[in-house]
């Protein structure tokens, strides 16, 4: 078994998803041409990982909406608020989903449905510099 590990560097410019599909698989097609497993992992507490329907932008809007609800950005129902009113929604957002995600990894590529991308769900309104860590572990 042979490992490989690099760190992609992402840059939203605000909340939504973030499609990253194509990088990953570019950098996996470098690493093997074999079969394994791909972790990515995020390095922060105000975004998360989602595998999701990338056919459809509309998926990717109705989303926004639910989380916008479940968490809404409001100082009067937070105390952390220091760094402004949607840094505590982040942080909720995030603990509602997953900051990694196991794909994996077959012929040298992930194994994705159809439909599904790889995305970084920013939760922030400015614009972030994000790192996610890529860990294959192949033969």
């Amino acid at each position: 078994m042979r490992q490989a590990q690099t760190e992609l560097t992402l840059a939203p410019r605000g909340q939504g998803l973030h499609e990253f599909t194509d990088e990953v698989r570019a950098w996996v097609r470098a690493q093997t041409t074999g079969d394994g497993l791909l972790t990515l992992f995020l390095r922060h507490t105000s975004a998360s990982l989602l595998i999701q329907e990338n056919a459809d932008p509309d998926v990717s809007r109705d989303l926004m909406d639910i989380f916008k609800k479940l968490a809404p950005e409001d100082t009067v129902l937070y105390r952390h608020v220091t760094e402004g009113p949607d840094d505590m929604p982040a942080h909720i957002r995030a603990a509602l989903t997953q900051t990694q995600l196991s794909i994996p990894v077959h012929a040298g590529a992930p194994v994705l449905g159809t439909w599904q991308g790889i995305f970084l769900f920013e939760h922030r309104t400015a614009p972030q510099r994000r790192r996610v860590a890529l860990h294959l572990l192949c033969d």
